[in-house]
């Protein structure tokens, strides 16, 4: 086990799916062709919504996501300190505010309740939208953040892309999947390789808003479109309505996203195994990310806290387990601590980042790989 690295997560190649991406290769189209659609439409056909619209990474996806919304420069908008930077950074994109709120301690997730408090602290207007994240592939309770959005006028985009095939259960105990746009306006996912679903890079927008929709199509491709083209004008007629951006997905990428999104479900269900074993191993000795109750965690981490962390990581390290942190507060980083944010009172999201380390999680993990992992980790606490 010693001479085999393993990582926190790992890509699963088949091929089936080296076998979609060389006949792709070998059509006629390479980008722009048949390949985007089928896959926005299947994967619109999994989450249950609409509409998708295919990116070249997750983190052009929320750019183009928070200009659908309406966001322009000088609008505050509210995240979590604990997710990746792009969470935040697609505020700044536009030249809008983004302003933390602090994360519930047991889910690691954004707080209705503190979220609720920063809201009501200032004018009404005084925020335009909320990005919640279903971090480590946990999804947020969107039906309570719908009502509170719905309370003082403001858009939600969910950050889903650590929880593909993940879900919670509402009120009316009707499944809610994680991008379905019952609750948000829409929401991103990512398909990098160490995610559920990976195409090398690239990313979906979701949406059930037809408006958002087209907005989205505009914004991926230059801005361009060739829909008010009449029977009087040639085939080359096109019309830039729009400052927009080359954020297109390749069809061989797509090619690659249909075959891995066919076994996401087996996918999520091993990694759900997966944390079962890793809980059952650590239960009572150290602290994870809790399951609140009728949520389908999709488990893109397994994330537990320790008080020696640096030691952990390290000593994981020496015996070629690659585990990681996830992630640095968003406000602690550089640049949005030298504009401002070094103050902030998020004393959760800094606890957290104190202590959490994230184990190796992905469905080829081998019982074996796991019960080393465990055994290294259970070995450095009681040796």
């Amino acid at each position: 086990m010693t001479k085999k690295v393993i990582p926190y997560g790992r890509q699963d190649i088949t091929q089936e799916d080296l076998q979609a991406v060389i006949e792709t290769l070998q059509s006629d189209y390479l980008t722009q062709g048949p390949k985007i659609k089928e896959f926005e439409e299947a994967f619109a056909a999994y989450v249950g919504s609409t509409f998708a619209v295919a990116v070249n990474n997750a983190t052009a996806g929320l750019h183009i996501a928070v200009l659908a919304m309406g966001l322009k420069k000088g609008d505050r908008v509210i995240t979590t300190p604990i997710t990746f930077a792009a969470s935040a950074n697609c505020v700044r994109f536009v030249g809008g505010e983004v302003w933390f709120s602090d994360i519930d301690r047991d889910t690691y997730l954004l707080s209705l309740g503190e979220t609720r408090k920063l809201i009501e602290s200032k004018p009404k207007g005084f925020f335009k939208g909320i990005i919640p994240v279903d971090f480590a592939g946990l999804p947020i309770n969107l039906e309570a953040f719908r009502e509170l959005a719905n309370e003082h006028g403001l858009w939600l985009l969910e950050d889903s892309c650590h929880a593909p095939g993940g879900h919670f259960v509402d009120s009316k105990g009707d499944v809610q999947r994680c991008g379905n746009g019952n609750y948000a306006d829409a929401a991103v996912f990512s398909f990098h390789p160490v995610k559920h679903i990976a195409c090398g890079e690239g990313g979906m927008v979701t949406t059930n808003s037809e408006t958002v929709y087209k907005k989205l199509l505009l914004l991926r491709s230059h801005g361009i479109t060739k829909e008010n083209m009449t029977e009087n004008q040639g085939g080359w007629f096109y019309e830039m309505q729009t400052l927009g951006f080359n954020y297109r997905l390749t069809d061989f990428q797509a090619a690659l996203g249909i075959t891995q999104l066919a076994r996401n479900e087996k996918g999520v269900s091993r990694r759900n195994i997966i944390a079962i074993a890793y809980k059952k191993a650590f239960e009572g000795k150290l602290k994870y990310q809790s399951l609140p109750e009728n949520h389908l965690n999709a488990h893109h981490l397994f994330v537990i806290e320790v008080e020696n962390r640096k030691g952990l990581y390290d000593y994981l390290h020496q015996n070629k387990i690659y585990a990681q942190i996830h992630y640095i507060p968003v406000h602690q980083l550089p640049y949005y601590a030298t504009i401002g944010y070094q103050d902030a009172n998020l004393k959760n999201a800094e606890d957290y980042y104190l202590k959490c380390i994230s184990l190796p999680m992905f469905p080829t993990l081998t019982d074996e790989e796991q019960d080393f992992v465990i055994e290294k980790v259970l070995d450095f606490f009681l040796p």
